[in-house]
């Protein structure tokens, strides 16, 4: 959701400007900034799909969620860097768009420098593209277990660095993609594995916080349903203004270690 200018074909390095030939709404090659940090200062990494990624917010507007959680860092003038490593489709456990969390976690958490705490909110998409639907309709339906097992290894494997790991509920997806051909994505017997995945990293005990992210989005009089103002039409990713309910219902304690 940012735009990426490309020139024509040619090597325009060192020009200081350069006329875009098309644009495009990925950046495709920056993958990092690295500034000179003080001794104190710290890094949080939100681990995700595109619900993290900001799929649906208004382009160029930095309005994903952990843009917004970022502004509210900034605000309380405490060092703290935020680094966002999701991307649309990705799950726990099994590749598809790009190799699994478990794969990853190497490269998007541990190379950074001075990450304390990394938020998890993953696992919608293992729920949701197994089955009848045009996206791995030959993929087996993973269990709960089988996402909370994948949940335990993140956990190990954070804690075996010091790093703090922060779990966040998947949001509601009744209805998801509904008249198209991928609306197998969301079924009753799914929403059932959801359930059981959020209960477990609210009391599981697992995680060392957790942010309730299903509470906050879910329609009070549709249970299981992302509310009508918070959704960006498809019943699964949220608008901006679904993006600042998530940022506003993260306690700030639970990110920095002052809370559990």
């Amino acid at each position: 959701m940012q735009t990426a200018y490309i020139s024509r074909p040619g090597n325009f390095t060192n020009d200081a400007t350069f006329k875009a030939d098309s644009t495009l709404k990925s950046r495709l090659f920056l993958s990092d900034i690295w500034v000179d940090a003080a001794p104190e200062s710290q890094a949080i990494v939100f681990f995700g799909d595109s619900i993290t990624d900001g799929n649906c917010s208004t382009p160029d507007a930095n309005n994903r969620w952990p843009d917004l959680v970022a502004k509210r860092l900034q605000e309380t003038a405490r060092k703290v860097a935020v680094v966002n490593e999701a991307f649309s489709g990705n799950r726990v456990l099994t590749d598809g768009m790009g190799v699994n969390a478990l794969a990853r976690f190497d490269s998007d958490i541990l190379s950074h420098p001075k990450v304390s705490t990394v938020v998890v909110i993953m696992g919608i998409n293992d729920i949701g593209w197994p089955g009848e639907n045009a996206i791995t309709p030959d993929d087996k339906e993973p269990t709960a277990e089988d996402i909370i097992t994948g949940y335990k290894q993140l956990i190990d494997r954070a804690h075996a660095h010091g790093i703090r790991i922060v779990g966040a509920t998947l949001t509601p997806f009744a209805d998801t993609f509904k008249g198209l051909p991928t609306e197998g994505y969301y079924t009753p017997e799914k929403e059932k594995i959801r359930v059981a995945v959020n209960e477990w990293i609210r009391t599981g005990g697992g995680f060392d916080g957790v942010i309730d992210f299903d509470k906050v989005m879910e329609d009070p009089a549709k249970p299981g349903y992302l509310r009508d103002d918070y959704d960006c039409g498809d019943n699964l990713h949220p608008n901006d203004a679904g993006y600042k309910a998530m940022a506003d219902a993260v306690d700030l304690d639970v990110l920095l270690g002052s809370a559990k």
